[in-house]
Parts: C-alpha cells; sequence; structure tokens
C-alpha cells in the first residue's frame, strides 16, 4: 500500500515537471522565434533590415498600443475585430479636433474610440450577443462611416500634426502605455479578476468578482486606448484616407498569437506576449516585404506561422471559453 502511494507521487511529481518544463518552451518561444526571424531575414537581406531598423520599428507603435487594450479583452476570453474601425473613426476625430487645438485632439480620439468599445460592451454584456459578433458587426458599421467620410477627399488634420511626427514622441507614449499596462495588469487586482474571468466566468463571479461591469470596461478600455494610438497614427502623414486602420484587427490577433497568446485567455497570458508578438509580426511582414515578395505570398506565409503558433498555443480544453 505504501509503495502504491509513493509510486502515485511520484508520477504526479513527473507529471508537474513536465508540465512546468513545457510551460517554460511555450514562455521561450516567441522569443526565440523573434531573434532566429530577424537574424535570418538580415541574412537573406543583406542585413538591410539592421540599417533600416528605425523605419522598421516606426510600423509597431500603432500595433503594439492598441494591442494592450486588445491582450486585456483577450485574457477575460473575448475577442474584438473592430478594431481598426475604432482607429479609423477615431483618427478622423483627431484631424477635425486638431485644428482647434492638439490635445482636444487627443482627448477627442481617445473618448471617439471609448465610445465605439462601450457600443461593443453594452450588445456584448448586457444583450447577451458573442463578442466576435457584436465587433464584426461595429467592425462593417463604422467601416461604412470612415468610406463615407473619407468618399470625396480624405479628412486633412492641422498641418502642425506632422511636427509631432517624431520617434522619441512615439517611443514616449508607447512605453507610457505599456508601462502603465503592466503595472495593472501584473501588480494589482485588475490582472488578477481578468484572468480569473478568463479561466471560469462562473467561478469568478461566485467568488465575488463583478463580471458584467468588469467585461463591460474592458472594452470601453481597449477602445479608449486604441483612439490614444490614433493620434499617432495621424501625425504620420496629418491626414485619414478611406482604409485608415484597414486589417489592424487581424494585425493585432496574429501578433498577439505569434507573442504566445493563449486565444481562449486565462492564467497563461503574459504581459510579454504584447511587446514579442507586435515586434515579431512587424519583423515577419517587413523582412518579407524586403524580400519582394507579393502581397498574396506575403499572406499566405503569414497564414501558414499563424496557424502553426495557434495550434502550438492554443489551450484546447478551455476554447470553449472564447466569449
Amino acid at each position: 500500500m505504501e509503495n502504491q502511494v509513493k509510486t502515485n507521487t511520484d508520477q504526479k511529481e513527473q507529471q508537474l515537471k513536465k508540465l512546468s518544463k513545457m510551460s517554460m518552451i511555450r514562455a521561450l518561444l516567441p522569443i526565440a522565434g523573434l531573434i532566429i526571424i530577424f537574424l535570418l531575414f538580415n541574412v537573406l537581406t543583406n542585413f538591410r533590415m539592421m540599417k533600416n531598423l528605425p523605419l522598421v520599428l516606426s510600423q509597431v507603435y500603432v500595433t503594439m498600443i492598441a494591442a494592450t487594450g486588445v491582450f486585456f479583452i483577450m485574457t477575460m476570453g473575448g475577442l474584438d475585430f473592430s478594431q481598426g474601425s475604432i482607429l479609423g473613426i477615431a483618427s478622423i476625430v483627431v484631424c477635425m479636433l486638431s485644428k482647434t487645438s492638439i490635445p482636444l485632439a487627443i482627448v477627442g480620439g481617445i473618448v471617439a474610440g471609448a465610445a465605439i468599445g462601450a457600443i461593443n460592451g453594452y450588445f456584448y454584456v448586457y444583450r447577451k450577443i458573442k463578442s466576435f459578433i457584436v465587433t464584426i458587426c461595429t467592425m462593417f458599421l463604422f467601416r461604412g462611416f470612415i468610406k463615407y467620410l473619407t468618399t470625396n477627399a480624405p479628412v486633412a488634420g492641422a498641418a502642425k500634426l506632422i511636427n509631432f511626427d517624431s520617434t522619441g514622441l512615439k517611443v514616449a507614449c508607447t512605453v507610457l502605455i505599456l508601462a502603465i499596462g503592466f503595472v495593472l495588469f501584473r501588480f494589482t487586482k485588475f490582472g488578477t479578476y481578468l484572468k480569473a474571468i478568463g479561466a471560469g466566468e462562473k467561478a469568478a463571479m461566485f467568488s465575488g468578482i463583478r463580471t458584467d461591469r468588469m467585461k463591460f470596461w474592458i472594452y470601453v478600455l481597449a477602445g479608449a486606448i486604441t483612439g490614444f494610438a490614433a493620434f499617432i497614427n495621424v501625425i504620420k502623414v496629418g491626414s485619414v484616407t478611406s482604409s485608415g486602420g484597414n486589417q489592424l484587427e487581424t494585425q493585432i490577433l496574429i501578433a498577439l498569437v505569434l507573442g504566445g497568446m493563449p486565444i481562449s485567455g486565462g492564467a497563461k497570458v503574459r504581459f510579454e506576449n504584447i511587446i514579442v508578438g507586435s515586434l515579431l509580426y512587424i519583423v515577419l511582414n517587413s523582412g518579407l516585404t524586403m524580400m519582394g515578395f507579393s502581397t498574396q505570398l506575403m499572406q499566405l506565409i503569414q497564414g501558414v506561422v499563424f496557424l502553426v503558433f495557434v495550434a502550438v498555443f492554443a489551450d484546447r480544453q478551455s476554447l470553449q471559453v472564447i466569449k
């Protein structure tokens, strides 16, 4: 009897060690992938990527900032496909208000993003419609608004907007958002509640977490963050076209999964998924562009890579958590 108990204990310890080892490998895989792909594309492009590093990184700021809000949504098991439309609408608001005041334009972009996030949150939380259905609907709805507002000509902002297009400002804004998000997620109840909802909403509700209120405000927060990213998006050219924010939601989803984000959220998520994934996506996209691949072939390669990472990081036991 004692030998059997000892054997069972040893087996459990071995299983725990194996799970711990697999968890560590999953955590290190995206970082290793980033380093390998960066070195590979440098070799294949005769180190043109290294020489044009500032240009490559200039594409990452908007994606990384907006991905922070979506990271919170995915942590609690939700999805958001309306981020591109949020960015487009908020960018138009920023351009319009920039002619009055730049600070007002930034606040206006945040408010516009938060308003669309509130619409998503309302229908998702209080009308009990699945998050991916709600956000796909608002994606098409506000994409239509963007095309209508930019039918005759791009929406131009104040000429002084371009004066803010500096690497220092964009880096500072990105680091600020990431730092605030990291502190909230890692050191406050905010992050604990998000992971609890993602792991099991009913259990979280019975433990005293106001899940509905939390979910609603997370969508508002994600919209507000993307609204802030609209300012960074606008200062590059000072105007918005009908394609403003197009495909951003796809970029964010691919970036987070490439960074090791479990698509079902829960306790296994890491804040580092945002940074590593965004960099990995931009390096992959820029490297393929520098090598002269066509758009169709680039999408094919990105799709294969995305599928591989989903297969590696998807938690098959909790996929039903996606709401």
